[in-house]
């Protein structure tokens, strides 16, 4: 039997595939991703679990689909983190970049507001553009960032993934949703390289977070 490349299921399962992404798309603008699973999508799409993962075999496979991203971001992880420490941050902010630069990536994501109508979500409870951005970084954060930290094993890896996420949020938002000058013209080797420092600040695990609240501390 023919697959499908991106989600490995069966090529001919098309209309159930695309009614399986479209609830997932919904998920993603109106709860984000942590609330996303394969069982909430399934019941939204009204089909059993099992159907899901028959097509997608995991919700990392399952969001990259609904989102179309070339790639699945939970696999960059080995790549980004093999060069070491040094440069992580611009690698990571480098990754993030190209994704939202990808025209068809980008316009599905900003697109997720308007498109999702036809699926009930209107008015008052249609999820706002940035929210869409937000659902997106959700997830790199969950698939990429939040493993890169871990992997490096640096202290306070929570809370420095979280912070490092909220660059990313403020430059997505920015540069995508605002269209902020110049940010929003500028190149990736130059975004990366004015992002990168900040990042790779909160990956050093000599750098503390925050003073001793103690005082004591040098």
């Amino acid at each position: 039997m023919a697959t499908d490349a991106r989600s490995g299921g069966p090529a001919n399962d098309l209309p159930l595939q695309a009614a399986i992404l479209s609830a997932a798309r919904v998920l993603m603008a109106s709860t984000g991703y942590a609330s996303t699973t394969v069982k909430s999508v399934a019941a939204a799409a009204g089909v059993a679990p099992g159907v899901v993962t028959s097509l997608y075999a995991n919700r990392e496979r399952l969001v990259s689909a609904a989102l179309r991203l070339p790639f699945e971001p939970g696999q960059a992880v080995p790549e980004l983190i093999a060069p070491g420490l040094d440069g992580l941050g611009e690698r990571i902010v480098r990754m993030t970049v190209s994704l939202l630069d990808d025209p068809k990536v980008r316009a599905d994501v900003l697109r997720l507001a308007r498109s999702d109508a036809a699926a009930g979500v209107t008015g008052d409870s249609a999820p706002s553009v940035v929210e869409q951005v937000r659902s997106l970084s959700d997830f790199l954060q969950a698939s990429v960032v939040d493993r890169a930290v871990a992997a490096v094993g640096i202290p306070d890896a929570r809370m420095r993934a979280a912070l490092i996420a909220s660059h990313l949020v403020g430059l997505t938002t920015m540069r995508y949703v605002l269209r902020l000058e110049p940010l929003a013209s500028a190149g990736q080797e130059q975004i990366a390289t004015l992002y990168g420092p900040s990042i790779q600040a909160l990956l050093d695990p000599t750098v503390p977070l925050a003073p001793d609240p103690s005082g004591t501390a040098p």
